[in-house]
């Protein structure tokens, strides 16, 4: 049947003019009542602030002045029992129609005059807490881990959608108050115009004069802003009055170029800088370190359980880039997994690049030739033990043309090295033939320099003065004790650290020896039986004996060539502890058993296995140490002392135990040897114990049953710390 075109045209038109009619008078309806519909908004909106937030939200008056914008007078919002979070004077906002159609709140233009916003902590209450209070509550009701990716998408589009194209703020305050300390950032003007910003910023009233300028389109999502002050630096003094971070930087600039949702990850991309960026911090630098110019080009993910930075991005430091790596996976467990990468650099422009202030030793240095960095690391912590670690600088035809402010080839000849306890100079020691306790590496017994190396750097002659395999036993043990356990420096770095840096605790401090031993080892500028030579020549042995020559006179009045193995296992086991070795001895002279002879026998079985002793049924010399009668006197434990000399500072260790302690809260008298092994993990030290017996009164007679039950006590401990220790040195 042939269809009439002209009745289905009229049937249409009627249907369309039908549904405008209808639309048009639910509009002037809409209209007519839109005061009385606003008022039902407001008022379910103050209600359910005030139930679920504990908040009283006040609107002194507000009506409609166009089609969709609104004028409010009088605003304030006051949490329950605390000071009022916002108090504003008038604000006019317009509302975009076409997202409202849809069921989405857009700003087409925002003006708002005189008020403050304030967070305040009075003890430990803030006015803030029954928001955040409330969003613990509903997070603790979510059985479902949120997908990472939309919940990122939703926080930007409702942080960036809700900005105005048209922006117009004057006299606003911000305030951050504690009990302390009050922070004011007014806005005298803040505009958006026609995607232009511009505004006047006055921090603390005439402390500083701040501008934002730039460009900002938020309906596009795309910003390019700069943050700087007038006649001086960015800067809060309140950083460094609350942290001791002195934080400077003469320009900030961020830019947001593209918001992007595909494959079920939340994308963006944008860049941001900084201009002398001047930083000081003690677990920094002691001085000021001073960045000229740091970028980043960033390409940022989100996916369901996982936040990263794309390996697209770029890293700047001054005449050099590299590409970073990261993501963080919080679920089946929490993986880290970071990377960096350069190519082939200019190896000047390196050097150039670093910050001043951060490696004074290197100041002025001239190289030749190209290097190359790469960087993998990462950890499940599901399975720490099997944790990835590998750093290293590749070199190509690199070369040394001059030494900087430190010559790292001075301890090639005779020097003076002085030793610190807390800061503090304790004397001059001529490294060197004029020091009669000075003794050359080939009049020092074999076993005492096979000793110390299987328990501190067995591989110290082959390898470049870095242990891979240690860092990695190192993250894994620290990360399962949750504290700072075990260090990974080699005798290397325990010997750049000591001779040629400052005594500072310091990160600065740690990346710098770093670097002078990969200078030292790979430019061969110290031969390594040199550099062993002078470790056990100037090494900390008790107190306020330093070197082997004073070392083997002091404890047993013999001279380094003839210790016996026994002496030899002694002296290695008390490296960590030098002003604790005399505690581990009887007054007969003898050693105790109970603190010391588990180590005896697991290093002479390593040095055995190794033919670096004959194999031993007993404690490999444990039976043979005495020492000197003179000396016996003085057996009773030494405490509340510490050292600061070559690789045996408890409170030292490798240059790295304070940040550690920081981060972990971690008690050091557990700690393990500073310098370890290439290869292999470091030999623990047992944990002295005091001898119950040791205070028990004379005359005092135990029963055969409390003979036995301490026998019994006693084999216990020494299995259960034999087994510790070789738990730790199975890779050996």
């Amino acid at each position: 049947m042939p269809i009439n075109t002209r009745k289905v045209l009229r049937y249409t038109g009627w249907t369309l003019l039908t549904l405008a009619l209808l639309g048009a008078i639910g509009a002037g309806v809409a209209y007519s009542q839109r005061d009385r519909l606003l008022n039902l908004v407001l008022d379910k909106a103050v209600k359910k602030a005030k139930r679920d937030y504990a908040l009283t939200i006040g609107i002194g008056s507000v009506k409609f002045t166009g089609l969709t914008e609104l004028a409010l007078h009088d605003i304030s919002v006051v949490p329950q029992d605390r000071d009022s979070l916002v108090r504003l004077n008038s604000v006019s906002v317009g509302v975009r129609l076409w997202p409202l159609v849809f069921g989405n709140v857009s700003l087409s233009n925002l003006t708002l005059r005189d008020g403050f916003v304030q967070v305040v902590k009075r003890d430990s209450l803030t006015n803030l807490d029954t928001i955040l209070k409330r969003r613990r509550r509903d997070s603790t009701r979510t059985t479902r881990r949120a997908d990472l990716s939309l919940v990122a998408e939703n926080l930007i589009d409702n942080l960036l959608t809700k900005i105005p194209d048209d922006l117009d703020v004057q006299n606003l305050d911000l305030r951050l108050i504690d009990d302390s300390t009050k922070i004011t950032l007014l806005a005298d003007v803040f505009k958006i115009d026609n995607e232009k910003v511009s505004s006047t910023l006055r921090l603390n009233r005439y402390e500083a004069m701040w501008h934002v300028t730039g460009t900002a389109s938020p309906s596009d999502k795309e910003y390019n802003l700069n943050l700087y002050a007038d006649g001086k630096p960015l800067e809060i003094k309140y950083l460094e009055q609350r942290f001791k971070l002195k934080a400077q930087v003469d320009t900030l600039h961020a830019e947001l170029r593209d918001v992007d949702r595909s494959g079920g990850e939340f994308r963006l991309e944008g860049s941001g800088s900084v201009r002398n960026l001047r930083v000081n911090h003690p677990a920094l630098s002691p001085s000021d370190v001073v960045v000229r110019r740091a970028a980043m080009d960033a390409q940022l993910f989100v996916g369901e359980n996982y936040v990263g930075v794309d390996s697209s991005s770029t890293l700047y430091l001054g005449e050099v880039k590299a590409r970073p790596f990261v993501k963080y996976t919080l679920t089946p467990s929490k993986v880290f997994d970071v990377q960096l990468h350069t190519d082939p650099l200019d190896a000047q422009a390196l050097f150039n690049s670093f910050p001043q202030g951060l490696f004074q030793s290197l100041d002025g240095m001239k190289v030749a030739g190209k290097l190359r960095y790469d960087l993998i690391f990462n950890l499940d912590t599901a399975l720490p033990d099997s944790v990835k670690f590998n750093s290293g600088l590749t070199a190509d035809n690199f070369k040394i043309l001059r030494m900087g402010r430190t010559n790292f080839g001075q301890i090639n000849q005779p020097f003076v090295y002085t030793p610190y306890e807390k800061d503090k100079p304790v004397r001059d020691i001529s490294v060197g033939t004029d020091n009669p306790d000075y003794t050359p590496l080939e009049y020092i017994a074999p076993d005492l320099r096979n000793a110390v190396l299987t328990s501190e750097d067995y591989n110290f002659f082959t390898h470049k003065g870095f242990n891979e395999k240690a860092f990695r036993v190192s993250i894994a043990t620290n990360y399962k004790a949750g504290a700072f356990k075990r260090g990974a420096s080699t005798v290397s770095m325990q010997l750049v650290k000591n001779v040629f840096l400052n005594r500072n605790k310091t990160l600065a401090r740690k990346v710098e020896e770093i670097l002078i031993v990969w200078l030292i080892e790979n430019q061969q500028i110290v031969p390594k039986e040199r550099m062993y030579e002078v470790y056990l020549n100037i090494i900390e042995w008790g107190k306020n004996v330093y070197g082997i020559g004073e070392a083997a006179r002091y404890y047993f009045d013999k001279t380094p060539a003839t210790l016996n193995l026994g002496e030899s296992i002694f002296l290695a086991f008390v490296i960590p502890s030098p002003k604790k070795a005399l505690s581990y001895f009887q007054p007969d002279g003898s050693l105790q058993v109970r603190n010391v002879r588990g180590y005896f026998k697991i290093i002479g079985r390593i040095m055995a296995k190794r033919g670096l002793a004959q194999p031993d049924s007993g404690a490999y010399g444990f039976y043979d140490v005495r020492l000197r009668e003179s000396l016996r006197q003085q057996v009773a434990p030494i405490e509340g002392m510490e050292s600061d000399s070559l690789g045996t500072d408890p409170a030292d260790g490798d240059g790295m135990d304070d940040l550690f302690k920081q981060l972990f809260n971690g008690n050091r008298d557990d700690e393990k040897p500073a310098a370890e092994p290439a290869q292999e993990t470091p030999v623990a030290r047992p944990t002295p114990e005091r001898s119950t017996e040791a205070v028990a009164p004379t005359d005092t007679v135990k029963t055969r049953k409390q003979l036995r039950q301490e026998r019994r006590e006693q084999r216990r401990r020494e299995k259960e710390e034999k087994k510790r220790v070789e738990e730790e040195i199975s890779g050996q």
